[in-house]
């Protein structure tokens, strides 16, 4: 990753000075991503583009017969709107095909045609003959279903035919191919066989479960009498998903629904709250490919609102609405104490906004962030946990909250709009409590910030002021009572016509780009999505998550307190190395119906476990964002996750305040919503103070920063007798401080921190 040089890289201009923000909506290219040339990269860059422009026709219900009213009627195009399970279905199986096209199960060859290389291309090939076997009995199914057969489970040739001619070939198939995937090395420019065996199985599952999802035997999944079919298919497409999510994010989500996938068949062998019933292996696979499971809550939403919001990113993206973002929080900080470090907090705010995962807000913004913080007095573990506490910041920052908001309405039917609103001071206090231990830190330190002529003019950044004219027609349309599909499509039409009053003017070519990298970007999350409603199904057929609200109750007969807080500790390690999405929703499943149960508000309860999914990504030991911003820093991965964790120790904080008052969560009179807000962002001021120890231009001691850190709780609580008291003891420190401790306003530490 290209890292920034005023001197060099920055594009300069007389008008607007130097845009520091270039190579900001460049592409990510992953160390296991193919890179393609030719006809090869051709053929896999429309099938990207396509993949993207279908979930747009299909959540608009384009169709070109409807809107020809029948003139024109293309073969094989499917009729839109689809049915639901159907359609997340295709949404899936699209998203593997081109994952296992796009990323290599193992490192790359420096070269083809080895002895080696052409023994396993054979062994690939022959899998392919079982692989295309079962995708054509796939096709049979459907004709004989077609023709009037009455599917069933319990018929014997039916039975014989979903084992034998479907169910085997696919089963030796899919595991074949994906452990040759492990071994088989190939060059970065050319196709795995391996791989595409997987692709063909990936459409063998598809197009069986399309087929019997759509006959009255879809009614018995999860009972004896399901077709035996559905089970081998659910084995092959969750081993399809398991890999693929491997591939994208590594091995720790991967292995965590493995644990959980084991404790399907151990699980009645575990102690105490952990014990489930025995649990068949055809009744579990047969139910975990439903909407139980991985079709559950977590892919209608990446079916919808992430596929929705991720192609109005990639219209932003191409349109180098990114690069202005960045240039626009430059100009506007890049003066100030510490400069960079607050570029990184509002940068990452408004790509975190649009973007799925804290560690892409970290690569997209921290590659250019980092050297500069480095560069202006920072050292290198400091200036990596600046940027992954922002970057996670960005997650629960309204609107578009990194599509965790999406799934909390899909979850609990609360309006989107609600909860949209009620982020907003959650937001504000998260992003004012980094600010201030930035600050603080550059105060503690001395630091500088960067040299006006290094700087783009902000006079020039507000004539292009109308860039944000997208996420405010997004904002506008979603308040004013619109879908969140269509307020979507609105703003990615936005996006388009606004470019054409900059340089970067989008036609035909750079639409077609722009879905194209929107297929590629959402392959991720996908996967992501559908791993972890593998998680989800778990939990709902086994009763664990009923059996932790238990747990809960229990705990909180003794300390709603101390019931809050395990509910905070299991939210965090269930999100330790997921990303924000699925991290959520696994926590949600678990650990928010016990909440409920305590008697707390439903948007409250998932609130709170939002936040804390969210700041996993932060919490060590393993700690997503702050890994991700380490290795553009260069710093130790673990002292920049500790350091990240201590610059966002409000987000640690705050979520236990929701519950003793719920202005913070706009749920209050106006009155009380801004006596809230202010006094905890007084609140949070205190907190930052006590975490730098540094107090109005002079040290703290510990018995300072001890009275310091009871005055930020008693403020962020947000009661008025609490309010007085924080306020009390804030002001006797300070005036304590000044007064009596020794020392000056001199910085502690002059010019660079290492």
């Amino acid at each position: 990753m290209a890292k920034a040089d005023i001197s060099n890289d920055s594009v300069l201009d007389d008008d607007t000075g130097p845009l520091v923000g270039q190579g900001a909506d460049e592409e990510v290219i992953e160390y296991n991503r193919r890179l393609y040339t030719g006809w090869v990269y051709w053929a896999v860059a429309g099938a990207l583009a396509i993949y993207a422009f279908f979930h747009i026709a299909a959540l608009n219900g384009l169709s070109i017969r409807d809107m020809t009213g029948g003139l024109v009627n293309l073969p094989f195009l499917p009729r839109l709107p689809m049915e639901s399970w159907t359609y997340r279905t295709v949404h899936i199986a699209g998203a593997t095909a081109l994952g296992f096209l796009m990323f290599s199960g193992t490192s790359f060859a420096d070269r083809a045609d080895t002895g080696r290389d052409r023994l396993l291309n054979y062994v690939a090939y022959a899998l392919m003959i079982p692989a295309l076997f079962s995708l054509g009995v796939t096709f049979w199914f459907q004709s004989l279903i077609a023709s009037g057969t009455l599917w069933n489970g319990m018929d014997a040739t039916i039975q014989f035919n979903e084992r034998w001619l479907f169910g085997i070939p696919l089963i030796v198939a899919t595991f074949g191919a994906i452990v040759l995937s492990w071994v088989h090395q190939r060059p970065r420019n050319r196709v795995n066989p391996a791989d595409l065996v997987l692709v063909v199985a990936a459409l063998a599952v598809a197009s069986y479960l399309v087929t019997i999802y759509n006959t009255p035997i879809r009614a018995t999944t999860g009972t004896s009498f399901a077709p035996l079919g559905i089970s081998l298919a659910g084995i092959a497409g969750t081993a399809l998903i398991l890999e693929l999510t491997r591939r994208v994010t590594g091995l720790a989500l991967p292995i965590i629904a493995g644990v959980f996938l084991v404790y399907v068949w151990l699980g009645h062998l575990a102690p105490g709250v952990l014990n489930s019933p025995r649990i068949a292996l055809q009744r579990f696979f047969s139910q975990v490919y439903t909407d139980v499971g991985i079709l559950g809550q977590t892919t209608a939403v990446s079916s919808t609102y992430i596929i929705l919001f991720i192609i109005f990113a990639a219209f932003l993206q191409a349109s180098k609405v990114g690069e202005y973002f960045i240039n626009f929080a430059f100009a506007l900080t890049g003066r100030q104490r510490g400069g960079p470090a607050k570029v990184a907090i509002f940068a990452s705010g408004l790509m975190g906004m649009i973007n799925g995962t804290s560690a892409g807000n970290v690569v997209a913004t921290g590659s250019l962030t980092i050297p500069l913080m480095h560069k202006v007095g920072y050292d290198k573990k400091t200036s990596g946990a600046i940027e992954a506490a922002a970057s996670t910041g960005g997650q629960i920052m309204p609107p578009i909250m990194g599509a965790g908001a999406f799934i909390m309405a899909e979850i609990t039917g609360i309006p989107y709009q609600e909860i949209a609103i009620a982020a907003i001071i959650p937001s504000i206090l998260y992003f004012a409590s980094v600010y201030f231990m930035v600050d603080l830190s550059a105060a503690r330190l001395g630091m500088k910030g960067m040299r006006p002529e290094e700087l783009p003019k902000v006079k020039a950044m507000m004539k292009q002021v109308f860039l944000f004219l997208p996420i405010v027609i997004l904002i506008a349309a979603l308040f004013a009572g619109y879908s969140v599909i269509r307020a979507g499509t609105y703003a990615t039409a936005a996006a388009a016509v606004v470019s054409w009053l900059t340089p970067y003017r989008m036609g035909p070519r750079s639409v077609a780009y722009a879905f194209q990298i929107a297929g590629s970007m959402s392959i991720q999350i996908i996967a992501v999505c559908a791993c972890a409603g593998i998680i989800v199904g778990v939990i709902s057929l086994t009763g664990v998550g009923a059996r932790f609200s238990n747990l809960l109750l229990g705990l909180a007969g003794v300390s709603q307190l101390l019931a809050m807080f395990f509910a905070m500790v299991i939210a965090i390690l269930l999100g330790m190395g997921m990303p924000t999405t699925a991290a959520y929703a696994v926590a949600a499943s678990v650990v928010a119906p016990g909440l409920i149960r305590l008697g707390i508000d439903p948007l409250t309860a998932h609130f709170f476990v939002f936040y804390f999914a969210v700041v996993s990504a932060i919490t060590p030991p393993v700690a997503l964002a702050s890994y991700a911003a380490a290795g553009i820093s260069g710093a130790d991965p673990m002292a920049t996750s500790f350091a990240s964790f201590k610059i966002g120790l409000a987000a640690f904080i705050v979520p236990f305040m929701f519950f003793y008052n719920s202005a913070l969560l706009m749920d209050a009179p106006w009155l009380e919503i801004a006596q809230a807000l202010t006094t905890a962002l007084i609140g949070v001021f205190f907190l930052a103070a006590s975490v730098q120890a540094w107090l109005w231009g002079k040290p703290a001691g510990p018995l300072t920063r001890a009275g310091l850190l009871i005055a930020a709780l008693c403020m962020i609580s947000g009661g008025l007798m609490t309010d007085l008291i924080g306020l009390g003891i804030a002001v006797g420190l300070i005036v304590i401080n000044r007064t009596i401790t020794p020392g000056s306003k001199t910085p502690l530490v002059q010019g660079r921190a290492d």
